[in-house]
């Protein structure tokens, strides 16, 4: 399986943007008044490319997969934990599967790598490139072959996915190392500033973390360019990732950013194609030590902060009511014209 990185429009549109900017002035409050669901509302309608944006069959899809660097000790928890949380989201019990009932969002959960087989059943796609990556400090966390699969899978399963809104969510024991190396490597910044505790260490677990992180970037030093910086440090979820958030900027669908693992997939497919930031809305800034640092470079300005540190998606579907009700204020809040609202000198647009 070959993947191709898609060409990216820009979709500035500057006409389209004026316009939108024209029909939140003339509603029917003082100018500016909603703040960031303002812009949110723009962003939105310029992804769509609409003046009335609708959100269509919203789809949070929770991309697993296992971590060789997780045998050194990186994570507080053991692999095993990610093909039982697996279980645990396609029964229904994880905080993801409750808040996507909450908000009736479909629910997709991939196995992209994970060191366990699954019986099929509904809501469940497998994508398995191996059972879980290498050991990033013996060797690439996968080849340039498998990466390639991974993000080729990426792009396939978002072509079966119905709406106009992906969610991102992952699952990995290990996962925010890999993130925590991409981010040291793709931003150039120092591993120490870049790595926090996961899942919960403690501070020494956390400088042990840190040594052998520091360790995989020197193993890899030549690993510069972006697929091959994915390929030294993994895991199979986030290049998967990666080729999902690629094609769904190519099809115009609004993308909704995690936290720290799925921002790292952002930043990867970012550097491939800017443009994907023009499609994209950051949930939330996570509790995860990196995760400012890796907005900041994004320049992007997350809708929440929280302390969450949870992963799998949660962040972002606790963010999209925000998004549902920024194109309902486009949608079908009254302009003063209409409402027959006399305007304030302060409420007039400039």
């Amino acid at each position: 399986m070959t993947y191709t990185v898609p060409t990216l429009d820009d979709i500035a549109q500057p006409a389209l943007a004026t316009r939108l900017q024209h029909l939140l002035d003339n509603k029917t409050k003082p100018l500016g008044s909603l703040g960031r669901l303002e812009a949110l509302a723009q962003r939105i309608g310029l992804i769509l490319g609409s003046e009335a944006p609708v959100l269509q069959s919203p789809q949070l899809v929770v991309y697993a997969g296992d971590h060789g660097l997780a045998a050194r000790g990186v994570s507080a928890y053991p692999s095993d934990v990610t093909w039982q949380m697996v279980e645990n989201f396609l029964a229904g019990g994880a905080a993801v599967s409750v808040l996507a009932r909450q908000h009736g969002m479909g629910l997709t959960v991939v196995d992209c790598g994970v060191r366990h087989d699954f019986a099929p059943r509904p809501g469940l796609v497998i994508h398995k490139v191996a059972p879980g990556t290498a050991d990033a400090l013996e060797a690439p966390a996968m080849t340039a072959a498998q990466c390639d699969t991974a993000l080729a899978n990426g792009a396939a399963l978002v072509k079966t996915l119905p709406g106009n809104a992906l969610l991102l969510g992952e699952m990995g024991i290990g996962n925010t190392s890999a993130a925590s190396l991409l981010l040291a490597r793709l931003a150039g910044l120092a591993v120490v500033d870049c790595t926090g505790a996961g899942t919960g260490l403690d501070a020494e677990a956390v400088q042990r973390k840190i040594g052998i992180l520091r360790q995989v970037l020197a193993r890899h030093s030549d690993a510069t360019d972006p697929l091959a910086a994915l390929a030294a440090f993994g895991g199979f979820e986030i290049a998967t990732m990666v080729g999902s958030v690629l094609q769904a900027a190519q099809e115009r669908r609004v993308i909704v950013v995690d936290g720290f693992i799925a921002s790292s997939a952002v930043l990867v497919a970012s550097a491939l194609q800017p443009a994907v930031l023009q499609r994209c809305v950051f949930a939330h800034r996570s509790g995860e030590r990196g995760h400012a640092l890796m907005l900041a470079h994004l320049k992007a300005e997350p809708l929440l902060d929280l302390g969450l540190r949870l992963g799998e998606g949660s962040g972002a579907a606790l963010a999209w009511p925000l998004l549902a009700s920024a194109c309902a204020i486009l949608r079908e809040m009254a302009s003063f014209e209409a409402a027959g609202v006399s305007r304030s000198d302060e409420t007039a647009p400039v």
